[in-house]
């Protein structure tokens, strides 16, 4: 199982917006996921999308690494930002393009 955090430490550490999702950001595999890519290509900002359901031990390994029970999970240069409810409620009293912005991470003007 270390493998695979060393994996989710490496992609949180080294790309600036991550979200572990269900399917891709082409192809979203569950309604939650879905919404967050919406929500993310809405605000323009670059991200990198990891599908979870390509390997078990990922799908679990995100579970453990954040502490957190489901998916997706939104990463923002290194730190956990939280899931669907989380990033939604952020998005609409304008608290994630602020975050965003904050970290130096460019986002589409409003």
């Amino acid at each position: 199982m270390s493998g695979i955090h060393e994996f989710i430490d490496n992609e949180v550490k080294t790309n600036d917006v991550v979200l572990f999702m269900k399917g891709t950001p082409q192809f979203p595999q569950c309604g939650f996921s879905g919404q967050v890519v919406q929500i993310l290509d809405y605000v323009g900002v670059d991200y990198k999308g990891i599908n979870v359901l390509a390997d078990a031990d990922l799908r679990q390994g995100i579970k453990d690494y954040a502490s957190w029970p489901t998916i997706p999970q939104l990463y923002v240069k290194g730190e956990f930002v939280g899931g669907c409810d989380i990033v939604r409620e952020m998005f609409q009293a304008g608290e994630l393009q602020a975050m965003l912005q904050e970290q130096g991470i460019a986002v589409r003007a409003a």
